[in-house]
């Protein structure tokens, strides 16, 4: 694969992620090989069909999701990126909720592999009336034994 082709997908990537909103689902293919195998802390997903239902799903009561990207490595057939997330979702009283994570994806003529890990506590538990007060509670502590 030539680095100007690797260049491109990554940043077909970045660019789909970037601003994102449930009306650009249907580039899926534009991006996603449709064998995609699609992995986060939460799911994993097979087919393109089914990244666009679960994608369709997450994505229902988020008001806005935009990506910034921090740092980057990019070989022939594989990246690893760096992101901080910004969503507003209506469950959870339509504040803006940073969350930072990486992606790893893996591609030929488009992704065939993309994994996502990120901090549940930040992206959702926190968040939560009950269990963010517990789980702030338990991440200070924590944070207090290692030091």
């Amino acid at each position: 694969m030539s680095a100007k082709s690797t260049v491109l997908i990554v940043e077909t990537f970045k660019e789909f992620y970037r601003d994102l909103n449930g009306t650009r689902l249907d580039s899926l293919p534009n991006v996603y090989d449709s064998k995609i195998l699609f992995k986060d802390p939460v799911h994993e997903v097979r087919g393109i069909n089914a990244l666009h239902s679960y994608m369709s799903d997450m994505y229902k009561n988020v008001t806005r999701c935009r990506f910034e990207y921090l740092d980057q490595v990019v070989s022939d057939n594989r990246a690893y990126i760096k992101w901080n997330m910004y969503f507003s979702h209506k469950s959870l009283g339509g504040k803006q909720i940073s969350v930072r994570g990486i992606s790893q994806i893996e591609f030929g003529d488009r992704i065939y592999y993309h994994e996502d890990v990120y901090d549940m506590g930040e992206l959702l538990y926190e968040h939560l009336p009950i269990m963010g007060r517990v789980t702030r509670w338990l991440k200070n502590r924590m944070a207090k034994a290692v030091n």
